[in-house]
């Protein structure tokens, strides 16, 4: 039995780390070699684990060949626009001007609930409202409107917006980033005052963030008091 155990944790950990050199694409939307891909991995880890009596190797040697071989396509697609085309396929474009290319739906295989289901999901409900509505290689439906049905921005208003910075984590879960820290820019006899005035100690916040315009975001853990 423990050797069962063993066995997992090693596969589990192969995979883990298979899948983090893949790239983070991998845990988004996926291209269709990237769905194979992820697919052969489980299937290939399944096995030595149920097996005991096929060696460790039968699970790893397959999984780490998968894994060159993704390695090896993935810099090839990105060399020649043939093979990523071959690999990933191209956009598609489902509507223009308003105008349902039904053509290009049936050649994509894509019902008109599916891609009213996916325009839905963007808050449109009107294809003539739609300038362009793009198949990507992903699967995504992208949906371009029409100029006149776009919500307006704050520069077609004439209205001075504030820029918005990205906040750095300073304090997550009671700990403290001395890396985020140094970037923020700030120094601990900062940090201190600021603890300070809110009454609290390290170890009693769950979050606290700055950012480059000096707003800091505090959040309390709840039970502390």
């Amino acid at each position: 039995m423990l050797i069962a155990y063993l066995r997992s944790i090693l596969l589990y950990l192969a995979l883990l780390v298979t899948v983090r050199l893949m790239g983070k694409r991998q845990l988004g939307e996926m291209e269709p070699s990237e769905f194979v891909v992820s697919m052969l991995l489980a299937n290939l880890a399944t096995i030595p684990m149920q097996d005991p009596a096929l060696p460790l190797s039968a699970g790893l040697v397959p999984i780490l060949t998968v894994l060159a071989l993704e390695l090896i396509l993935s810099w090839l697609s990105l060399r020649s626009i043939r093979i990523r085309k071959l690999l990933c396929g191209k956009p598609v474009i489902l509507i223009e001007d308003g105008r349902l290319l039904q053509r290009n739906l049936k050649a994509a295989r894509v019902t008109l609930d599916e891609l009213t289901e996916l325009l839905r999901e963007q808050g449109i409900l009107k294809l003539s409202s739609v300038k362009y509505a793009i198949l990507e290689t992903n699967g995504q439906v992208s949906a371009i409107l029409h100029a006149a049905d776009r919500p307006p921005t704050c520069r077609d208003c004439g209205i001075a917006a504030e820029e918005e910075y990205l906040p750095c984590t300073l304090i997550s879960d009671g700990k403290l980033l001395h890396t985020n820290l140094r970037i923020s820019g700030r120094d601990e006899r900062w940090l201190e005052q600021e603890l300070h005035r809110r009454g609290c100690a390290v170890s009693d916040v769950m979050l606290l963030t700055v950012d480059r315009s000096g707003s800091v975001c505090f959040i309390r853990k709840e039970d502390t008091p």
